[in-house]
C-alpha cells in the first residue's frame, strides 16, 4: 500500500511539472516590458461606467461633457494609462461603458477618473474593480491605429 502511494504521489509530481513547463516562444524582454508575472498576466482596474446622478444638465452642457470625456479618454491612452475604452449597448442596468486602466491600483484609478469632466459632474458613476488580465493588451492599441479609418 505504502509503495502504491509512493507510486501515485511521484506521478502526480511529474505530470504537475509537465503541465507547468515553459513556454517556447516565451520572451522574457517582452514579458518584463509590459510587467507581466511568469503566467504572463497583470493586475488592471476595470471601470464600469454607468447612467449617473446628474439629469438636470442642459443639452448644451451635456455636450460639452461628453466631449471633455472623449478627450480625456484620448489624453490618457496617449498617457498609456488607458487601454481599453468603449461604449456599452442600451442596458437595463443603465451601464454605459468601460475602461481598463493601466494602474496599479483603484486609488490610482480614481484619481485618474477625476481628470474626467462627465465624471466629475456626474452625468457619469462608476465602478471600479481590480481586474487580472493579459499584460500583452496595451500592445493592442498600437495595431488599433493602423486599421482605425476614423477616430473620435
Amino acid at each position: 500500500m505504502r509503495q502504491m502511494l509512493l507510486i501515485f504521489a511521484a506521478a502526480l509530481f511529474f505530470i504537475n511539472a509537465q503541465a507547468q513547463s515553459t513556454n517556447p516562444k516565451y520572451d522574457k524582454q517582452l514579458a518584463d516590458s509590459l510587467g507581466g508575472d511568469d503566467y504572463g498576466m497583470k493586475l488592471y482596474v476595470l471601470v464600469i461606467l454607468k447612467t449617473g446622478t446628474n439629469t438636470s444638465a442642459s443639452k448644451q452642457l451635456t455636450d460639452s461633457l461628453f466631449r471633455g470625456h472623449l478627450e480625456n479618454i484620448n489624453r490618457l491612452a496617449a498617457e498609456n494609462k488607458l487601454v481599453v475604452a468603449g461604449p456599452l449597448k442600451k442596458n437595463e442596468k443603465a451601464y454605459r461603458g468601460i475602461f481598463i486602466l493601466d494602474v496599479r491600483s483603484i486609488a490610482e484609478a480614481k484619481e485618474l477618473l477625476k481628470t474626467d469632466p462627465a465624471v466629475e459632474q456626474k452625468l457619469l458613476d462608476a465602478e471600479l474593480f481590480e481586474w487580472y488580465g493579459s499584460a500583452a493588451l496595451p500592445v493592442y492599441l498600437k495595431q488599433h491605429e493602423k486599421i482605425e479609418k476614423k477616430s473620435f
